[in-house]
């Protein structure tokens, strides 16, 4: 079983980037017009190709300007885009864009690239941040965790989302993300059939939110992961 696990994770690796290099890229150079449309269903295709299936509980809300997730792969960002068709613009690490195949389909995709290293990143982000609100009118997609984790406890959210959020006034809609890593473990590098599950939880208007709004939002989020594992096995 266990060799058959480490098979499946290589073909969901080569899914993805067949899918991305051959399909996707092309795509989005050529029709650009259609970005959110291509991205949604070539995304649906590569997931059904790695016999994942997304699910989800709650409604998104079209009306805010940020969704902040939990993190554990890249089939967190594949199953989202499968599941809805928002035309979200995803914030990734300046690292990605330099990347052969996935930095010409985030730049082409119109992403937000963020420098880490930079002392101005902040300031950068922050005008990115406006521009898709008032300008590209596309909500922006963070993992305030900053990076991947193996375990179920969230990590210490990043302070800049915050920053970002109250100095804009921003919506923003928490979502709980469960089952992506058994679908593709990039930790133990294997794979299974499974159902990613998209929990959209209630908005928070950041202008009428009390100081302790990032705080709270992060527990509830903690809380439906918790849940899920302790009523249904699914980690996060």
């Amino acid at each position: 079983m266990k060799i058959l696990a480490k098979i499946r994770f290589y073909w969901g690796a080569f899914v993805i980037s067949f899918n991305t290099a051959v399909f996707m890229i092309p795509a989005l150079m050529l029709f650009g017009k259609y970005k959110s449309t291509i991205v949604h269903h070539i995304n649906s295709m590569t997931l059904w190709m790695m016999g994942g299936i997304a699910l989800k509980k709650g409604k998104l809300d079209k009306s805010a300007d940020m969704y902040v997730m939990n993190h554990q792969g890249i089939v967190d960002i594949i199953g989202l885009e499968a599941v809805q068709n928002n035309h979200m613009r995803w914030a990734a690490k300046k690292e990605l864009f330099d990347a052969i195949w996935f930095g010409n389909l985030l730049r082409h995709g119109e992403m937000i690239s963020v420098d880490r290293q930079s002392r101005t990143s902040m300031v950068k982000f922050i005008k990115d941040v406006e521009k898709s609100r008032d300008v590209y009118k596309r909500p922006v997609a963070i993992f305030p965790e900053g990076t991947r984790t193996d375990g179920q406890p969230l990590l210490n959210f990043k302070k800049g989302t915050k920053i970002i959020a109250e100095k804009l006034g921003l919506k923003i809609q928490p979502i709980v993300i469960t089952g992506s890593k058994k679908l593709l473990n990039e930790h133990n590098k294997t794979a299974h059939s499974a159902i990613v599950h998209y929990h959209f939880l209630p908005t928070v208007d950041v202008q009428n939110a009390n100081e302790n709004w990032y705080e709270t939002m992060k527990n509830d989020m903690q809380k439906v992961i918790d849940y899920e594992f302790t009523h249904n096995r699914r980690s996060r």
